[in-house]
């Protein structure tokens, strides 16, 4: 046997698979796989177009980005310089109230985190950078909306559908929200309460519920969840479509959706929407006869900011004497009567 011979074969050999591998590293294209080439092969699969969909990145894009928990969702809540300022008759303002709530309720301190503030003006826009929050200041040409915008007048109503552009503008860069009044107490985190089933896109608070989660009369826009997906940009783009129309009848944007609603628009759409229960999200409409589950405080059914603070000042005080008593015990709760808001509606106050 020769056994020179057969170790130049084998040394050969041996060189020929070394140079295969080499070449097979060296020379394979971007992207594929040397140790399965057939199935990463462009001869060997059929040919797939592509289409991907590109979010402008915009300061919009930005902001959402540096508030979003892992799952793109955002809290959102929109402010001005009558919100943000203190007056001669207050020692505190809406947006302390708003914060302070999330720092003397169970398990809402962390969601700050993820709160967005969106400024409509400079001095909203200062305060909140001032205050190391997420900020966003929104451009709003040729209306000034920074003074006090008394309910249901003509500058109120052009700044509610100004919100319901930019919050649809926030549904198409693909971002789920909750929204949020800053006249809204969190005492409660709420996102445990609120509906894991995917096919309820909408979960909106109402001002009174008479106990059908599926169909509510008074809805209310001042706090709900929404996710994003085609069904609920379709009814974002529809309810600001109506605003022209809106503006001639006198109607805010919240009347408008619930014509919509009225019109069936969200079921043409398989839209699944979840009304709120007051129990846990609750106002001045209709108080939570629950503190032991409440999770929100509303302060709707009022007309002035100066109200509203005097009387949201009374539940986060409420609140306090919740927490301290005994080991949360079943005490004889009442909440403090909303004078402030009752009286708010006199042609005098």
């Amino acid at each position: 046997m020769d056994y020179s011979s057969n170790f130049h074969a084998n040394v050969t050999i041996l060189l020929l698979l070394l140079l295969g591998v080499l070449y097979t590293f060296t020379w394979s294209p971007p992207n594929s796989n040397p140790f399965f080439p057939v199935l990463n092969s462009h001869y060997n699969r059929p040919h797939i177009e592509y289409t991907t969909i590109d979010f402008p990145i915009d300061e919009l894009e930005v902001a959402l980005k540096k508030a979003s928990m892992p799952n793109k969702t955002v809290i959102i809540a929109v402010v001005n310089r009558a919100y943000v300022e203190e007056s001669v008759s207050t020692e505190t303002t809406m947006l302390d109230l708003f914060l302070e709530s999330f720092w003397l309720g169970e398990d809402t301190r962390p969601l700050l985190d993820h709160l967005l503030l969106v400024a409509v003006d400079q001095t909203a826009y200062d305060r909140c950078r001032f205050k190391r929050l997420h900020c966003y200041r929104l451009v709003t040409e040729g209306v000034d909306f920074s003074k006090e915008n008394t309910y249901m007048s003509d500058d109120f109503i052009k700044m509610m559908w100004r919100r319901t552009l930019l919050l649809s503008d926030v549904l198409k860069h693909g971002y789920n929200f909750i929204f949020t009044d800053t006249d809204i107490m969190w005492l409660r985190n709420p996102f445990p309460l609120l509906s894991k089933n995917e096919s309820e896109n909408l979960q909106i608070s109402v001002d009174k519920y008479f106990g059908n989660p599926r169909y509510e009369i008074l809805i209310n826009t001042g706090f709900y969840y929404i996710r994003s997906n085609n069904k609920t940009i379709s009814l974002f783009n529809k309810w600001y479509a109506m605003k022209d129309n809106s503006t001639a009848t006198g109607k805010k944007e919240q009347d408008v959706l619930s014509d919509l609603r009225s019109e069936r628009v969200f079921s043409q759409l398989g839209l699944g929407v979840r009304y709120l229960d007051t129990k846990y999200f609750s106002g001045f409409c209709q108080d939570s006869q629950d503190i032991w589950a409440v999770a929100t405080v509303h302060a709707n059914c009022c007309r002035h900011i100066r109200a509203k603070i005097t009387d949201l000042t009374a539940v986060l005080r409420d609140w306090k004497r919740f927490k301290v008593s005994a080991d949360h015990k079943r005490m004889n709760f009442r909440w403090t009567g909303h004078f402030g808001c009752w009286n708010s509606w006199n042609s005098s106050a």
